[in-house]
């Protein structure tokens, strides 16, 4: 049986300070198999980078994983040291980052960088490294690749400079991509071509894709899955089609539900009132339940677990609609992933799903 691309199971981060432990990711789980595009949404400071760096094992002290599993094409990683977890960044785990500019060295061509990067990977030696750094950049899209091997990153435009870095986290042919905002700072036009591009590479080098956003459109585009975050926690998880159009947790029909909807008219955008708490300041129970209008005794006594959502719970009808007439969900697109077509049941941190809020 192939081994999910990524497979996290109770995942803890933790900062000890002078006042104690702040606790920034609580008992994450989620499984990317190979070919796979998980997308994680939620708003700023929800956890979603967080979990890609303890992921790539790039946490900033004094932030340690206290309990939990990360498993990377089965092999455990969250335990290893800082010389084995360097070895498998960019042979097992890949990262692309929001800014081209902060992940490329401007002092040297991305020809040069390319050859290095598939040197530390491979056996090849230079003439062969340079070979497979022009096979990579025709793969991402970038016209006359031989001549460009030679450039540096400033003569590139921000989109050519995302492909080079997309080729650079490809080049030790990882089983595993970590995409951090990857489109954010591009227009539109350009943001479809980099969408794009991840899908066919997915498709092509059977790689999972943790793919972390802020945008729903891209992850509309993009993703099989979705799995939303908030104040560390993962609180709904399910395929694109379902989440987006029936959302089972109030959180994730707060995200929808503020989203304008181009083929309707409306007086008022639903709001989500109040702030994401701070980690010194995280409410017991379920931690949405200060801003939930469905909140009730039990969700501020008790944290849910995640529960099965498929045929327990209806979305409010305003809330079922399509997320976007210009970029319609991709509801009958086949699955990606190496689950053999499988659907896996959407899952929901919310007590709402078992009728009891009392």
């Amino acid at each position: 049986m192939t081994p999910a691309a990524l497979q996290v199971t109770g995942l803890t981060v933790e900062f000890p300070t002078r006042r104690g432990k702040l606790t920034a990711l609580s008992d994450v789980s989620l499984d990317i198999q190979p070919g796979e595009i998980l997308g994680v949404v939620g708003e700023s400071g929800a956890g979603k980078s967080m979990t890609g760096m303890a992921v790539l094992g790039l946490l900033e002290a004094p932030g340690r994983i206290t309990s939990g599993e990360i498993r990377i094409d089965g092999q455990r990683t969250d335990r290893l040291s800082e010389a084995e977890m360097a070895k498998v960044r960019g042979r097992i785990v890949g990262a692309i980052f929001q800014d081209p500019l902060t992940s490329l060295n401007p002092l040297f061509s991305v020809g040069r960088q390319l050859e290095e990067t598939i040197r530390l990977h491979s056996d090849l030696d230079r003439k062969g490294a340079r070979a497979r750094a022009v096979a990579l950049l025709k793969q991402v899209g970038i016209p006359g690749a031989e001549e460009r091997l030679d450039h540096y990153p400033h003569q590139f435009s921000g989109g050519m400079r995302q492909r080079v870095v997309i080729a650079l986290a490809l080049a030790g042919e990882p089983r595993l991509v970590i995409a951090d905002e990857p489109t954010t700072a591009l227009d539109v036009s350009i943001q479809a071509q980099i969408t794009a591009l991840l899908r066919r590479l997915c498709k092509e080098k059977g790689a999972g894709v943790m793919l972390v956003t802020h945008d729903m459109g891209v992850i509309a585009e993009t993703a099989d899955r979705v799995a939303v975050m908030y104040a560390g926690r993962v609180v709904e998880i399910g395929t694109v089609a379902e989440v987006l159009t029936r959302p089972r947790h109030p959180y994730t029909r707060g995200l929808m539900g503020s989203i304008p909807a181009l083929g309707a008219r409306v007086e008022r955008l639903q709001q989500i009132d109040g702030a994401m708490p701070r980690l010194n300041a995280i409410p017991e129970g379920c931690a949405f339940n200060p801003r939930c209008p469905d909140a009730g005794p039990r969700c501020r006594r008790e944290r849910p677990p995640l529960i099965q959502a498929e045929g327990t719970a209806q979305a409010r009808p305003a809330e079922t609609r399509r997320f976007d007439p210009m970029n319609p969900l991709p509801a009958e697109r086949p699955p990606m992933g190496g689950s053999g077509g499988e659907t896996r049941p959407g899952l929901a941190a919310c007590w709402l799903m078992t009728g009891d809020v009392g």
